[in-house]
């Protein structure tokens, strides 16, 4: 896999909201209000095409469509996590350390 599969502005933020579970389009959409909906089915089918995320439509009216992570999803739960605590402290001014960035007690 390349840095391709997770690069980008919405794939990590969409990606760390389902760390939480299932997530239908619009619950993902009002998370992200920076994103459009187009941006959002985008990356969503980028993510779903490469294994990453799983998409489960429901026959009904209205339509329900639910998003959740696959195995291959979940691990990249380590990374999202401590590009989160890098970010916090980065913008806390704090020095960020390999040990600190990972989540791990200096």
């Amino acid at each position: 896999m390349t840095l391709s599969v997770i690069g980008g502005v919405w794939k990590p933020v969409i990606l760390f909201h389902l760390l939480g579970g299932t997530l239908r389009f619009n619950a993902l959409c009002r998370l992200t209000p920076a994103a459009t909906p187009r941006m959002m089915t985008l990356q969503l089918r980028e993510l779903e095409r490469d294994g990453i995320v799983s998409r489960t439509v429901y026959a009904q009216v209205p339509p329900r469509v639910e998003y959740t992570l696959t195995p291959l999803g979940r691990t990249l739960e380590p990374l999202l996590l401590g590009m989160r605590a890098w970010g916090d402290q980065f913008r806390a001014g704090q020095p960020v350390t390999p040990s600190t960035a990972s989540g791990e007690p200096n």
